[in-house]
């Protein structure tokens, strides 16, 4: 693959320290397949064909959409993501010199040749991402009726394309955007919030780009790829209103900024205009196609897992909730294998992906879902009598930052806790870690963390547990 490629899924360091049997090794070969397939460069040499001046796209529904570039006077690209960098690179050695120009908004910038790549922060959006945001709207709006717009749209969008409607702060916008993050709300509920706060999300954009062709090309992080959610559905029309987001703030007990509110109530009271919604002329040649998502990454573990001889299971790509609890879940999956056999014979790799979320207290310590979600599984597994069985489990975000820390996510095992010499974790110190909130540090000593750096995709969280097999522990017992 090139140089912007994902070839550091799981570094050398990590990779020496963690493949210590083969079922561990096996958890980084899955999860480094998902990251690696997800990537734009894979993705798009997989879902783009140009075939003279016919561009064709193959989304993951299997269907095809197609433009004659030779229609149009111009053709820009626009959009935002922890991905779009990358994104914009693979797309420009595709189409080559038929972008005309372009601009996209990322944190994970790369080199390129006729599209901008404009810098931008995540979670929480910045100056520099208002910025950059503006440069990419007075683009798209500086686009005519016979011009077409790709719009290259990846999670993290939401953030990075930050455009505070008339009367909200770039302030405003951080303080409810922490807030949201740290309240537990899904990510469809953080968005619905976010469309009404901004100028171009949920459908903002498409009505800048009026009344050219746009046609998006979203990479997903959302469980459901509903391109409404992804990055805020810039070029999609908007489901919800003022009135919903009113009520993910209220739901959460939000402290919002007096702007934010205020905003939110008038909008609900009628005062100002909604975001647009399906059947507005602004969609009116606006395509939206998913070109990646979970399943990507999933279909990949899961031919991995197949070529070394386990049996692979998938059990949902739209896991979502505490990542405390669904480990609890994934967990008793795996002592369901162990014992009997049950969803799946060992050996066998059982797979999740989509998003869990953690609800924060008042005075949280450091991790992300991932690492939570690692740390409870490695003490349910510790607490099932499971110890000695070999179950090895990853779980990561495929974008390599897992909330505000330095990895991935984690790799443990039925040995990581449970205070022997041979677990570096004590039962009663993951159990306050899980407490406090504080799993990076717990599974830092436990050197646990995966770090993979910034991996140029972003198809949300990929779990991978392996059972591997041993002395029968299920005959006569089904």
């Amino acid at each position: 693959m090139p140089d912007d490629s994902v070839d550091h899924a799981v570094t050398v360091a990590d990779r020496e320290r963690h493949a210590s049997d083969p079922a561990r090794e096996l958890a980084l070969d899955c999860v480094t397949a998902g990251i690696e397939a997800a990537h734009p460069e894979r993705v798009v040499a997989d879902a783009l064909s140009l075939d003279g001046g016919r561009l064709a796209v193959t989304g993951v529904d299997g269907a095809t959409t197609t433009r004659d570039l030779a229609t149009y006077d111009r053709v820009l690209v626009v959009g935002a993501g922890n991905a779009a960098g990358h994104f914009a690179a693979a797309v420009e050695r595709r189409l080559s010199d038929r972008i005309d120009d372009g601009a996209v908004v990322t944190d994970d910038p790369v080199a390129t040749e006729r599209v901008s790549v404009l810098p931008g922060d995540h979670p929480t959006p910045s100056v520099a991402g208002v910025e950059s945001a503006q440069r990419v709207r007075a683009l798209a709006a500086d686009a005519d009726e016979d011009d077409l717009v790709i719009g290259l749209l990846t999670g993290g969008g939401s953030a990075l394309l930050a455009a505070p409607a008339d009367g909200v702060g770039l302030d405003d916008l951080r303080e409810t955007t922490d807030a949201l993050l740290a309240s537990g709300a899904t990510i469809a509920e953080i968005n619905a919030v976010r469309k009404h706060l901004s100028a171009v999300k949920g459908g903002g954009l498409a009505r800048a780009v009026a009344p050219a062709d746009a046609f998006g090309l979203a990479i997903s992080d959302v469980t459901g790829d509903d391109p409404a959610v992804i990055a805020s559905g810039p070029l999609s029309p908007d489901p919800t209103t003022y009135a919903d987001a009113l009520a993910v703030v209220d739901r959460y007990a939000i402290d919002a900024p007096a702007a934010v509110t205020d905003r939110l109530e008038r909008g609900a009271a009628g005062a100002v205009a909604e975001t647009p919604k399906p059947g507005d002329p602004a969609f009116d040649g606006v395509a939206v196609r998913v070109v990646a998502n979970a399943w990507t990454a999933l279909d990949a573990a899961r031919e991995v897992a197949a070529a070394r001889g386990y049996e692979p299971l998938v059990l949902s790509s739209r896991v979502r909730g505490e990542a405390r609890e669904a480990a609890k879940t994934h967990a008793a999956v795996a002592e369901e294998c162990r014992a009997v056999g049950e969803p799946v014979e060992p050996p066998a790799v059982v797979l999740s992906a989509g998003e869990v979320t953690v609800s924060l207290g008042d005075d949280p310590g450091q991790g992300g879902p991932n690492e939570e979600f690692a740390l409870s599984g490695a003490v349910e597994l510790a607490d099932s009598g499971a110890a000695g069985d070999g179950v090895a489990v990853a779980s990561v975000d495929t974008d390599g930052i897992d909330g505000a820390t330095d990895a991935a996510g984690a790799l443990v095992d039925d040995r990581s806790v449970g205070g022997g010499t041979e677990r570096p974790l004590s039962r009663d110190a993951a159990a306050a870690a899980l407490d406090a909130h504080d799993a990076h540090p717990a599974l830092d000593e436990a050197g646990a963390l995966l770090r993979t750096g910034r991996t140029g995709t972003n198809v949300n969280d990929l779990r991978v547990s392996v059972i591997p097999a041993g002395e029968s522990r299920s005959e006569g017992t089904k």
